[in-house]
């Protein structure tokens, strides 16, 4: 797949993408473009909405608060969704923003809110979450936007895993701190990774976990990581051993 540019603007719409359509632009985008960017009638973007590729438009101006795009070129098709289930237990909202922003970035497909015995959070934004989604594929030339699932708890989301699909636990109470050796012993097979709360999991999930024989518990090294550092951690490791890199 092409490259991302990242020299032009990249911004997400909702609407369908091809040669003669117009998308309208929302008003916090017009907001960002008009008086933060301070672009004109005529410049030019990048646009996308996860389903049709990006497009080089053209800005339109209605009026001073209202614009439109106008696609004029593909510049890059449009990539499945990466085949990845990223399962995690919700964290406070600024540390979550990133955990997902991150996600994002290192190729999930799906973003699995887990309930767990430690999860301290009670609601769970899952519009913000997929804000974040959208703001981290835009800075970073993603185009296939994960989707974002409602949360399950994690007796659910195990009963109802499918077995041919492999889960990698991160495990902070494993016995060695070496995860590449487990890593490079599996098979190519659709993954998913699961990455507990602040406190981890508890010893009644551990066993659970490790009792599945479609789980992988791995160690994430020696040095006890905080619940969104372990996320980068992990996905880094499984996505150069065994993902897509």
């Amino acid at each position: 797949m092409m490259r991302a540019n990242y020299k032009m603007q990249r911004l997400f719409v909702a609407t369908d993408l091809r040669t003669g359509s117009k998308a309208d632009a929302a008003p916090e985008a017009v907001n960002y473009l008009v008086n933060v960017l301070r672009m004109k009638d005529g410049d030019e973007i990048l646009i996308f909405n996860g389903r049709d590729g990006e497009w080089r438009a053209v800005l339109r101006f209605e009026s001073k608060k209202k614009l439109y795009f106008e696609p004029v070129e593909l510049t890059r098709e449009q990539p499945a969704i990466p085949d990845l289930i990223y399962c995690f237990a919700p964290l406070k909202q600024g540390r979550l923003d990133y955990l997902v922003q991150k996600a994002v970035e290192m190729g999930a497909g799906i973003l699995q809110p887990v309930i767990t015995q430690h999860t301290q959070v009670a609601r769970i934004g899952i519009e913000r979450i997929e804000a974040n989604a959208i703001e981290a594929a835009e800075q970073c030339g993603v185009l296939a936007i994960p989707a974002v699932r409602e949360p399950l708890k994690l007796e659910r989301l195990l009963d109802e895993w499918d077995p041919a699909r492999r889960l990698i636990f991160c495990d902070e109470g494993h016995d060695t701190h070496n995860p590449l050796p487990l890593l490079e012993s599996l098979p190519k097979t659709p993954l998913g990774v699961i990455i507990g709360p602040e406190g981890g999991f508890s010893d009644q999930e551990r066993q659970r976990l490790r009792s599945l024989p479609f789980v992988t518990a791995i160690p994430l090294g020696q040095r006890i990581l905080r619940a969104d550092t372990a996320a980068v951690a992990a996905l880094a490791l499984i996505q150069a051993t065994i993902g897509d890199w």
